[in-house]
C-alpha cells in the first residue's frame, strides 16, 4: 500500500502530505500504526486466555461490556522481550471497528506519542518483503534531541490492517 492509498484509506484529506501515527514500544524497538486505525488506548487489564488459540492471541478482555481479542505483536512479529520492562506498564491499543470484523486490541510495552510525520521523512524502500506479504508501510525517520545535537531515530510503521487480516486467514 502506497502512502497515497493510505490517505484515501483513512478517509481524511491529509494536509501538506503528512501522516499521523501512534508511536509505541515493543521490546527495544519503536513501532507506529496509523492514527485512524486506533479507537483508543487503555491500561492493560487481566487477560482471559483462550484454550487452543494460536500463540499470538493472548486472550480476551471485557472492555466496557465488549469482548475484545488481544493480539500479542511481540509473538506475531517475533520480537525479543526488553530486559527491564515490567508488565505493569503494558497498554492495549484498541483498533477501530474498520480494521477487523471483531473487536481487536494489540498489547504493547508502552505508548510514547502521536506523531504527525511529513511523507518526506518516511522511507518506503525499506518495507521488507514483497508488496503482497509485507506488513511494513515504511520506516519513519524521527528527529530527536536538542538543536545542534539532533539525531534520527527509526520507527517501523506497521500496516496493522494487513497484519490482522492476514492473521485471520
Amino acid at each position: 500500500m502506497e502512502i497515497a492509498d493510505l490517505k484515501i484509506h483513512t478517509g481524511k484529506k491529509e494536509q501538506d502530505d503528512e501522516i499521523q501515527v501512534v508511536e509505541f514500544i515493543i521490546g527495544e524497538d519503536k513501532f507506529a500504526v496509523n492514527l485512524f486505525d486506533v479507537r483508543e488506548i487503555v491500561e492493560a487489564s487481566k487477560i482471559t486466555p483462550l484454550p487452543h488459540a494460536p500463540s499470538h492471541i493472548r486472550g480476551i478482555i471485557d472492555l466496557r461490556g465488549e469482548i475484545t481479542t488481544i493480539i500479542d505483536l511481540r509473538q506475531l512479529l517475533q520480537i525479543a522481550a526488553a530486559k527491564d520492562k515490567s508488565s505493569a506498564d503494558l497498554r492495549f491499543i484498541v483498533m477501530d471497528d474498520t480494521v477487523s470484523s471483531q473487536k481487536t486490541g494489540i498489547v504493547v510495552d508502552e505508548v510514547t506519542s502521536v506523531l504527525t510525520v511529513p511523507v518526506t521523512d518516511i522511507d518506503q524502500a525499506a518495507r521488507g518483503g514483497t508488496e503482497e506479504e509485507g506488513h511494513i508501510l515504511g520506516i519513519i525517520k524521527k528527529e530527536v534531541g536538542e538543536r545542534g545535537e539532533s539525531r534520527k531515530e527509526l520507527v517501523i510503521w506497521i500496516d496493522v490492517r494487513k497484519l490482522i487480516s492476514d492473521m485471520n486467514q
